[in-house]
């Protein structure tokens, strides 16, 4: 694990802290409702975040817990979330004539450090949480510190894992311009180059600042020019090192793509209306269109089953 540093936290803190907006607000307090005390921390994260727009689109909200036994009443839905972290919900609620809606995913704080950590291979929390993200409820000011830290180890796990992957030369832009891409690739997603190279536009005065304090973390050595405009900076990795990192993300694409189609397929049985939910997302994902007859639509467990292999035979696990 990579040492964080104060000015790091610091910086990562003051975007994180933010209060939810009353349409928001209304969610958080279902949400705690539901998973009572083992509730922890919920973050705010996505799209919507960016556009500042919460009742346009569906509002990706983490639930962190203590201890998943302790989150649900339901020993299946604990035990979905020990094996392939994290659940999903979705959660809609009235609100001054919209509807506001959510799809929440539910996860352990020790999950949550470790997936932030460079101990994780796959980039699917540090990929995600390196981003812009606030801390909407803590239940402590200690809860809320370990949220900023592992937001902190997430940033410092990203910039590890990308550099090998630019070149020697380089900004802040296209380091989390390549990384996006690489980690975006590294899922079934949809965003196109173009958005992913917005995801930078929509914070960049941040990631500038978050950049060169990641990188006096880290034991490459790294040189910053300084000039009239924005800092840029040189890194000497070798060409070994470069060569195993290509290697590394070739494996994270062809892991994260199977993780992606499972939890797909478990959120058949945790997200309401799970089944016409995964079938769209894999049509949209993988161009794959499935067929599933409404009375198993009602059966989600055997659906999940039915569904991959059905995937399977038509070729969306290549």
């Amino acid at each position: 694990m990579l040492k964080v540093t104060p000015q790091l936290i610091d910086a990562i803190s003051r975007n994180a802290n933010r209060t939810a907006s009353p349409a928001v607000r209304i969610l958080i307090d279902e949400i705690l409702e539901r998973h009572g005390e083992a509730a922890k921390a919920v973050l705010y994260y996505g799209s919507c975040l960016r556009s500042g727009d919460d009742l346009d689109g569906l509002v990706d909200l983490y639930l962190l817990v203590d201890d998943y036994r302790n989150a649900y009443k339901s020993r299946l839905q604990a035990s979905l979330n020990v094996l392939l972290p994290p659940n999903v919900y979705y959660l809609e609620k009235k609100f001054r004539g919209h509807t506001v809606r959510t799809k929440y995913a539910v996860l352990s704080m020790a999950d949550f450090k470790k997936g932030t950590s460079t101990g994780w291979f796959h980039s699917y929390l540090w990929g995600r949480f390196c981003q812009p993200t606030a801390l909407l409820f803590a239940r402590s000011d200690e809860v809320a510190q370990q949220v900023f830290e592992c937001f902190a180890q997430a940033v410092l796990t990203f910039v590890r894992r990308v550099l090998p992957g630019i070149s020697p030369d380089f900004t802040a832009r296209q380091l989390w311009g390549r990384g996006f891409t690489l980690s975006y690739g590294a899922e079934l997603r949809s965003e196109n180059p173009e958005k992913r190279a917005r995801l930078f536009d929509a914070a960049a005065m941040y990631y500038e600042e978050i950049t060169g304090l990641a990188l006096e973390a880290h034991s490459y050595p790294i040189q910053v020019h300084k000039s009239d405009d924005l800092p840029q900076y040189s890194v000497h990795i070798t060409a070994r090192k470069r060569r195993i990192n290509q290697l590394a993300w070739k494996l994270r694409t062809w892991q994260g793509k199977l993780l992606s189609i499972l939890r797909l397929l478990k959120a058949t049985a945790t997200f309401e209306g799970g089944v016409d939910y995964i079938l769209w997302k894999i049509k949209r994902h993988s161009g794959v269109t499935i067929q599933v007859e409404p009375r198993l639509k009602q059966h989600p467990l055997l659906a999940m089953w039915v569904l991959a292999w059905r995937l399977y035979r038509k070729g969306g696990f290549r």
